[in-house]
């Protein structure tokens, strides 16, 4: 995924010692009631085809599973050889689906919003050097 991974991402390249390559996509939800995303989309694919290949799919944060279920699903129609998940943050709790390949899991965190690291407040405090908890009442420092 794109946007919130990028940070863990690339420390995640640097630190696997075997020869990979690197892909990029981009989800988008609509149409939910309340603000939620009741539909998901692919907005941008992959670039390369990936049958017979390992894919692991990096995720920042897992909650209730639905958009991370669509795009397991629809990479599984490229057959893949092997598709497995990881991500930073999970939030089993929040599961929605419960049959995802998550393989790898960083830290299961509770049920607050973190900036910084790449995951952001209305784009902004993606460049925090860490993560951390977001208290909305009160001001980030500038980046």
């Amino acid at each position: 995924m794109l946007r919130g991974a990028f940070v863990f991402v690339a420390d995640l390249s640097r630190a696997i010692r075997i020869p990979h390559a690197l892909e990029f996509v981009a989800l988008a939800g609509y149409g939910g009631a309340l603000g939620g995303s009741s539909r998901i989309r692919l907005v941008k694919d992959l670039d390369t085809a990936i049958g017979g290949r390992d894919v692991l799919i990096a995720e920042d944060v897992v909650d209730t599973g639905l958009t991370l279920n669509y795009l397991v699903r629809t990479l599984q129609l490229r057959s893949p050889r092997d598709l497995a998940v990881c991500t930073l943050l999970d939030r089993p709790y929040r599961r929605l689906v419960e049959d995802l390949p998550i393989r790898y899991v960083g830290f299961t965190v509770p049920d607050e919003f973190f900036v910084g690291y790449g995951f952001d407040l209305d784009q902004r405090h993606r460049g925090l050097p860490d993560l951390r908890i977001a208290n909305l009442d009160a001001p980030l420092p500038a980046v």
